[in-house]
């Protein structure tokens, strides 16, 4: 092995290979070129190439180092390689060199925080750090310009000094994270082509020829072409569609599509998507769905539309299993080695289909592997399915990001729903946003298909009475525990049938199956569930019962009513009930929501579900809210007081979870599929395909549930040498009912200290 006097020669390397020569290591020039390279041309389609070329050649600048060289050829001591690059940054470049100097900093670690305290040491800390010198060989063979600026065009938000001054910091934030996704997302891709060529590997990610955008159109609009308007309802979304592709040629930015339940939204945003890309430039469309259950849903509705090229176009990104990378006790040295086990996609397809989780935590983030894809986002069209679903707790964080993504990064949002939140009402919030559909108004009233009224409170025996006097009806309530109660008050009757979250994906598709036959068939239907059928699932009883919930979610259960308009409307009921018993009661914030959508009952009796009705419940909740609970973890109010020297990159990420209750997921072996997945992972050298089979199998448990069952042995990890406790297996089957799903509540097993002794 050579001593370090090679380097000093100037041959300096980014990547070694272990028991190869270094004539076939990668040089660090031609790393940081092809790194700028890349990234530069991610973020040429938001104005900011300058910039991303130069974090590029400087993101590994602190390999121009000896101890770091000697650290390829064997060395155990740990040098810091990043903040070398971060410091040149702010030296040359000022107030945008700051911002660069976040990501250069945490390329490997994550965006820390720019001051105080967090888990990362603070940007601060790392820029007044002793640092060996750098080689200045380096100045030969980096080429920096002598000035950088923000992007050209770049906008800030709001017309008033208070509004530019307040959001500014929000701006820096957003802007600096998508370099960073060009950055190590150009960082991984330009390590995986080296070790690969090295391997003679194929470059799965642009070897194959993806089709455009033009020929899924071509695809699309054949499988419209076969759409028949032979009925009044058909002819009104023949209609939509219609006027929806008409508006394509509106220039990008903020849209909304109104449109009632069973208008054929799906379909028409994805025809407006293709239309609107094509038409000024854009790259891919993103459809961002609120719930994991109907991704999978959505994903193969497009694929079916788009024919043949659907399945090479169409991402899913919702696993509830990420590939862990090896652990490992030299970061340094096997840095290379991890890059390429990332399993973290880049969403580098026509259309992804994601999960609003994973879409908004995204937008925060600061872990590289969650930030790889933001780049990507940039140029598209995005589709925000469900749009009144955004959690108010952080709605305004939301808002602010759709504002963004649309005001600075070539991206047309359209928010798509039945009950349109009032967005443009909140403190700071969304304006010139432009509806898509023909006169929703009039939609509504043309569409109008069942009655809804609030029937006062309900006590338990008066809710079981009515699901026996009805032959066909859905009801749908609150929390798991009710709905399990209400099915074994009625499971003796004909066609009583469960749906809850407990059980697993595959096993609510075979209940949905039976529930559609009986429905066809005109046979007695009962069936019992959760909010989860509100969430795209197609089913048409003639008459709903909906516990106390907001507007919004009695809209969704009104939309799986007389669905298809063959119904009178005086014999399709969506009768809304206050529940007596206080077992069933739901939480405070549901409440809320209960509270405002019974005020809109009221106020809007005759429709309800109409768009102004709709507009006053939103503007209704809002006020009680207030602006500091549609901020309630203060990221706005944090993100206003800070500096370009003190944004707190690491605090953002840490706050912003769209979810706060941890869930875990169990895999339950329901089926000979599920079991033979379950067989092969046992043994497999890798996971993703095994694990996107067994996702249907998936059943989610509080935290708290999940210790319970692990702790009695009712859960165990499959195969814990290889994998850990990433995949954790139902053992005790008999836990698992045809009817209920996962049963955790057992007593005996939330109290297992003295199974323990």
């Amino acid at each position: 092995m050579a001593d370090g006097r090679e380097a000093r020669q100037g041959a300096f390397y980014a990547h070694s290979v272990a028991g190869l020569p270094e004539a076939v290591w990668q040089r660090l020039p031609d790393h940081l070129r092809n790194v700028a390279e890349w990234a530069g041309r991610f973020a040429s389609i938001f104005g900011a190439e300058a910039l991303a070329v130069v974090i590029g050649h400087l993101h590994d600048l602190g390999k121009y180092t000896l101890p770091f060289q000697d650290r390829l050829r064997g060395s155990p001591q740990r040098v810091d390689h990043s903040t070398h690059g971060a410091r040149v940054a702010v030296q040359r470049y000022g107030l945008v060199g700051q911002l660069l100097a976040y990501g250069i900093a945490g390329h490997h670690a994550g965006l820390a925080n720019g001051q105080g305290e967090g888990e990362r040491t603070p940007l601060a800390d790392r820029l007044a750090a002793d640092l060996p010198p750098l080689d200045p060989a380096w100045e030969r063979d980096v080429l920096l310009p002598s000035q950088l600026s923000m992007p050209a065009g770049f906008r800030p938000y709001g017309a008033s000094r208070r509004q530019i001054r307040d959001r500014q910091p929000f701006q820096m934030a957003f802007l600096l994270r998508m370099l960073f996704s060009c950055l190590v997302d150009a960082d991984f891709i330009d390590t995986e082509r080296f070790y690969r060529a090295l391997e003679r590997q194929p470059d799965h990610r642009h070897g194959t020829a993806a089709p455009g955008l033009p020929a899924l159109r071509e695809q699309l609009d054949r499988y419209l072409g076969a759409f028949r308007a032979d009925s009044d309802v058909n002819r009104l979304r023949a209609d939509i569609l219609r006027h929806v592709r008409g508006a394509s040629e509106r220039t990008p930015g903020l849209f909304s599509l109104t449109v009632p339940t069973g208008g054929g939204k799906t379909l028409a945003s994805l025809a407006f998507a293709l239309d609107h890309a094509i038409r000024h430039g854009l790259r891919r469309v993103v459809f961002v769905i609120p719930f994991t259950s109907i991704v999978e849903q959505n994903a193969a509705v497009f694929r079916k539309a788009l024919g043949p090229l659907g399945e090479a176009a169409v991402l899913e990104h919702h696993s509830a299993f990420e590939e862990q990378p090896p652990p490992r006790d030299d970061p340094e040295r096997y840095q290379a080695a991890q890059k390429l086990r990332l399993a973290m996609e880049n969403w580098d397809a026509l259309i992804v289909v994601t999960t609003a989780v994973q879409f908004f935590e995204s937008l925060f983030a600061a872990r590289p592997s969650q930030c790889r894809k933001l780049h990507n986002i940039a140029g598209s069209v995005v589709i925000l399915d469900e749009a009144q679903t955004m959690p108010l707790k952080l709605l305004r964080p939301c808002v602010a990001a759709i504002d963004e993504l649309a005001r600075n990064y070539r991206t047309s949002v359209v928010l798509c729903t039945a009950t349109q939140p009032a967005l443009g009402t909140l403190k700071d919030g969304l304006s010139d946003v432009r509806e898509l559909a023909p006169e929703p108004s009039r939609l509504f009233r043309q569409l109008e298909r069942v009655r809804v009224r609030h029937v006062g409170t309900w006590d338990d025996a008066t809710l079981t009475a009515e699901m026996r006097s009805r032959e066909q009806v859905l009801c749908i309530v609150n929390n798991r525990r009710h709905a399990r109660a209400v099915y074994q008050s009625m499971a003796d009757l004909p066609g009583a049938r469960h749906l809850t979250t407990l059980m697993c994906a595959r096993h609510r598709s075979e209940v949905l199956a039976e529930v559609r036959a009986m429905l066809r068939a005109g046979a007695p239907c009962r069936l019992v569930s959760t909010s989860l059928i509100e969430a795209g699932v197609n089913v048409d009883f003639p008459a709903v019962l909906r516990a106390e919930a907001g507007l919004d979610s009695v809209a969704q259960a009104a939309g799986r009513c007389n669905r298809e308009g063959t119904r009178p409307l005086d014999a399709s009921d969506v009768l809304v009930f206050a529940t007596a018993n206080e077992d069933w009661a739901p939480p405070p914030e549901l409440r809320q929501y209960a509270q405002a959508a019974r005020e809109v009952l009221r106020e809007f009796a005759d429709d309800p579900l109409r768009p102004e009705a709709i507009q006053r419940y939103f503007e209704q909740l809002y006020w009680q809210k207030g602006d500091e609970e549609l901020d309630a973890t203060g990221l706005m109010a944090l993100l206003s007081e800070s500096r370009p020297e003190s944004l707190p990159m690491e605090t953002l990420a840490a706050r912003f979870r769209l979810i706060d209750s941890m869930q875990m997921p169990v895999i339950v072996p329901y089926d000979d599929r599920a079991r033979a997945a379950l067989e092969a992972l046992e043994n497999a050298e890798g996971s993703v395909g095994i694990a996107r089979r067994l996702q249907p199998y998936l059943v989610q448990l509080p935290k708290n549930a999940f210790d319970a069952l692990y702790r009695a042995g009712a859960v165990a990890p499959i195969n814990p040498h290889k994998w850990g406790l990433q995949f954790m297996k139902l053992i005790n089957t008999d836990l698992y009912s045809s009817c209920d799903g996962l049963r955790w509540e057992n007593p005996a097993l939330l109290h297992t200290e003295k199974l323990m002794g």
